[in-house]
């Protein structure tokens, strides 16, 4: 069998250069095309390599992993170990999905009547399409199956439980000491909090506590915070708040419990249906 060096070298460049930007195109991650080419032709010199010198570290485990942790390290640069790991397994996976559809054209289309590199690029036309919306359906039905979360709320050592919707829009944080904010409704506050402040809160904010009773106001005038937003319907707004001693993110396999966390209070509803009752920023969790 003649095996032509110029064509498996183009092939392979071709080839990995689809794989990693679908790659990063499903990771979001930045690209410069011109690293995914020097990373897609790192990879095709070594194919070319197992070809032309037989090696045995060429077919060694560790020697590909090595060689896959430098075409990220080329193509995407990540930050960290834990960014370079997810991106290594994307890349494994979208080349699985390409390997599948390099075959089904094979077993389509008959080798020999179709020029290899056409062949390569119908195949990696194929893959990149199934592997971009794959991902889009995962990634839709993980962010339905996630949106909501069940939290246990303490403050003053009272606990109550609250349907939580993960707002990847809410960027709101305490300005003072940078803590973030949970958005909840005041209603849902009746049972670890006076009513004297959720029924006042507006006045409060605006520096009134004459329907607030002293014992009361001496307690949690300190312990008050006040928290500028933009959203909610209301440009250069202002929520009370309230530091919690705690919150805990129930799910089903573990509880993550979480201390440094400020509860803004909401004076009305979050929904019409009650689906959910307070606002909990992607950071926290």
């Amino acid at each position: 069998m003649t095996i032509y060096i110029d064509i498996v070298l183009i092939e392979n460049i071709i080839m990995n250069y689809i794989i990693l930007l679908a790659t990063g195109l499903v990771l979001k991650t930045k690209i410069k095309h011109w690293k995914l080419i020097i990373a897609s032709l790192i990879g095709a010199i070594y194919t070319v390599l197992t070809y032309i010198v037989s090696i045995e570290v060429y077919s060694n485990f560790f020697f590909k992993l090595l060689l896959s942790i430098i075409i990220i390290y080329v193509s995407f640069n990540p930050q960290n170990v834990k960014n370079m790991w997810k991106q290594i397994v994307v890349f494994y996976l979208v080349s699985f999905v390409f390997g599948g559809a390099a075959f089904a054209v094979i077993y389509v289309i008959k080798p020999q009547d179709i020029y290899p590199i056409k062949a390569v690029a119908l195949a990696a036309i194929i893959a990149f399409v199934i592997t971009i919306i794959a991902f889009k359906i995962v990634k839709s039905k993980i962010t339905k199956k996630d949106m909501f979360k069940q939290i246990k709320l303490s403050i003053e050592g009272k606990k109550i439980y609250i349907r939580t919707m993960i707002d990847t829009g809410n960027l709101l944080k305490e300005p003072i000491t940078g803590k973030p904010v949970i958005v909840v409704e005041h209603t849902c506050l009746y049972e670890i909090l006076p009513r004297e402040i959720l029924n006042n809160l507006e006045s409060i904010l605006g520096g009134d506590f004459k329907n607030v009773s002293e014992d009361i106001r001496n307690k949690y005038i300190t312990k008050l915070k006040f928290i500028p937003f933009s959203s909610l319907g209301k440009q250069n707004g202002m929520l009370l708040g309230i530091k919690a001693d705690f919150i805990e993110i129930i799910e089903e396999e573990n509880t993550k419990r979480i201390d440094d966390v400020i509860i803004g209070i909401y004076n009305k509803s979050l929904t019409k249906d009650g689906k959910y009752r307070a606002l909990m920023g992607i950071e926290i969790i």
